[in-house]
């Protein structure tokens, strides 16, 4: 029974996490970032996180860091808009 309980929530998280994506490449198309750059800005995306922030683990990304972190991305690399 718990093996059944962990596989569900183990479902529920990949089910999440490509939701995430789906919404993150949402977000970068509607900053600007053309259809066929959206893989590239997504990897760029996630390693400017760290490089934004410091690798600063007990920051929380809400609504403006999000912000920040893509006007960085547009600022850095307007090749992609």
């Amino acid at each position: 029974m718990l093996d059944k309980n962990i596989e569900e929530i183990e479902i529920e998280i990949e089910e999440l996490a490509m939701q995430l994506s789906d919404m993150l490449n949402a977000a970068l198309f509607f900053a600007g970032v053309k259809k066929e750059n959206l893989k590239k800005a997504v990897d760029i995306y996630l390693d400017t996180i760290d490089e934004v922030f410091d690798d600063d683990d007990d920051s929380e990304m809400g609504l403006e860091e999000i912000i920040i972190v893509i006007n960085h991305i547009k600022r850095n690399h307007p090749e992609l808009f």
